[in-house]
């Protein structure tokens, strides 16, 4: 990989719902406290339970966030893209991750560190509302995923998450949706709460009524509106 350009850095924090409310002195400071870390596919970012003194904005490449349990279950909570920032509970108690994050394609990171940032915390009430409803989004998310596994069916649950999918990654174009997963049918699985032989039976059952093209790691949702109708019509 290149290494990434100033501009590029600078661009991650302006797009940034948090970060683009910073002045540009501000910016331009943390990015001089910055780094760059770069970590290849299925490396272990950081474990739940580990000190968290950091957060990290992803410059290239995408990262799981999940918990595995001690029987080896996994659950995956979120999927993050280049633009996205993960670790802001570290951030803002300098305490335990809350979750584990792992590379699932060769990333490069941005890497803030909490006492860089806090001074500017300290100083801009704006800001700490901004990272509050960012937090608040994550635990409604999680409250959400919680519900999906209680009242819905997998097959709705597979088709929300594929969706997800394709929102996160910026990937929604007319009505026909190219998404370049990089992970496994069991990852997607530890998504909606399913096993992998149960997600394939279903990713193949949509295949052959031609919702949806199956490839090496990739699925291109031909019928986008079938997917959505899934999503609610196969509540409990």
């Amino acid at each position: 990989m290149n290494d990434p350009t100033y501009e590029e850095k600078r661009r991650i924090f302006e797009r940034h719902s948090l970060f683009g409310k910073l002045s540009g002195g501000e910016i331009d400071t943390l990015l001089a406290y910055s780094r760059v870390e770069r970590y290849p596919a299925g490396r272990e970012i950081f474990a739940k339970g580990s000190a968290g003194q950091s957060m990290m904005a992803v410059l290239r490449g995408t990262v799981k966030m999940s918990s595995v349990s001690p029987e080896g279950k996994e659950i995956v909570f979120n999927i993050m893209h280049p633009g996205d920032c993960f670790g802001e509970i570290a951030l803002l108690d300098g305490e335990e991750r809350s979750a584990d994050a792992i590379a699932m394609t060769n990333c490069e990171l941005l890497v803030l560190n909490r006492r860089d940032f806090m001074p500017i915390l300290e100083n801009r009430a704006d800001i700490c509302l901004i990272l509050l409803r960012i937090l608040c989004q994550r635990v409604r998310q999680t409250s959400e995923q919680v519900e999906d596994v209680l009242f819905r069916h997998l097959e709705s649950r597979i088709a929300k998450a594929l969706l997800h999918l394709a929102e996160s990654a910026d990937l929604h174009g007319d009505r026909s949706l190219a998404i370049d997963l990089h992970l496994s049918q069991r990852e997607l699985g530890n998504i909606a709460g399913g096993s992998r032989e149960s997600v394939n039976k279903h990713l193949q059952s949509w295949h052959k009524a031609g919702l949806i093209e199956l490839g090496k790691g990739s699925i291109m949702i031909r019928d986008v509106s079938a997917i959505e109708r899934l999503i609610t019509s196969l509540e409990l």
